[in-house]
């Protein structure tokens, strides 16, 4: 197939579908000669079997047919939203307004009564199909403005360096676990980190080094968290994680996994190699003194805080710091 070939536009695919080999005969002789590629089913069952495997842009359909007439046709395809809009025309020598109501209440886009009258037919073809053409568009705008709304949203909640939920997302999901744990009694834990002399690091190589330890040590987190857990930047070298059904002993553990990791880690821009270290602390709920998420999040940060003054490079529990007054 030459390029041309592959850049032409496929031509409009018409389905009649009718149980008279003559009616189709016509159908299809007329419509062909107009450049309409037309497609046939002699019954309903067929004809929706033929919407299903490969949707046509336009359908001319018979009412009265054996095993399904075109009403029943009309109704099915119009009621499965997997199918795209297929404009249809239903045609019948039953012409009441009775018929045409029936007709139309069950999906129908338009009405053709016979005999046929072909130039009638050839303009209700166009503009069907330019109705069509319209909604394809609109459908695909909508589609575009979806995917843009998602990508907005993301942007919205994401750290741009790290792609971590940003501190104020972080912190809207802490509220909505901690309200949800305090209903249902379940245990939540939060773990804060902070990346130790991560100043010393920018002063000596630079920023450029700073965001790939920050970007590389986001990536441990996540690959650390379970599917459940929220990950997110809470504010220049400092991470925060949400781990609900979590207690404190396991949020340690889940900590200490990140320390390892982070010690182990060689964090290499361009012929930089800088190793680094982590400190954490971590609290849960129920615990005494913790009432809200603000509160969680203080005994935390006052265990991240020991951790630091306590040589870093270490996990501190919040069980571990003196009880609050």
């Amino acid at each position: 197939m030459s390029e041309a070939e592959a850049a032409a536009p496929s031509p409009t695919r018409i389905l009649v579908v009718d149980d008279h080999p003559d009616n189709v005969e016509i159908l299809d002789a007329r419509l062909s000669s107009r450049g309409y590629k037309v497609e046939t089913a002699t019954n309903g069952q067929e004809a929706l079997d033929r919407v299903l495997a490969d949707p046509p842009h336009l359908i001319l359909c018979d009412v009265m047919m054996p095993v399904m007439d075109g009403y029943e046709v009309s109704r099915r395809i119009k009621s499965d939203e997997s199918l795209p809009f297929i404009p249809i025309i239903l045609v019948t020598a039953r012409d009441s307004t009775a018929d045409k109501v029936e007709g139309l209440e069950a999906g129908a886009d338009d009405y053709l009564t016979k005999p046929i009258n072909f130039p009638e037919l050839e303009a209700r073809v166009r503009s069907m199909l330019r109705i069509k053409r319209l909604q394809d568009e609109l459908d695909e705008k909508n589609r575009e403005l979806e995917v843009a709304n998602k990508r907005l949203r993301k942007l919205s909640i994401t750290d741009g360096l790290t792609e971590l939920f940003n501190h104020r997302h972080v912190q809207t999901l802490l509220h909505d676990e901690f309200e949800r744990s305090h209903r249902s009694g379940e245990l939540i834990a939060v773990a804060m980190l902070d990346l130790d002399r991560f100043k010393n690091v920018n002063d000596t190589y630079g920023h450029p080094t700073g965001d790939v330890i920050l970007y590389e040590t986001a990536h441990i987190l996540r690959d650390t968290a379970r599917e459940v857990d929220m990950v997110g930047r809470y504010g220049g070298e400092e991470f925060i994680v949400i781990l609900p059904s979590t207690d404190e002993e396991e949020a340690a553990r889940f900590a200490e996994r990140i320390r390892h990791a982070v010690e182990a880690h060689e964090y290499r821009d361009e012929a930089t190699l800088v190793r680094m270290t982590v400190s954490c602390g971590v609290a849960s709920f129920p615990a005494p003194g913790v009432d809200s998420p603000e509160a969680l999040l203080k005994r935390a940060d006052e265990a991240l805080y020991a951790a630091k003054t306590g040589g870093r490079n270490r996990v501190v529990r919040a069980t571990e710091m003196p009880s609050p007054p």
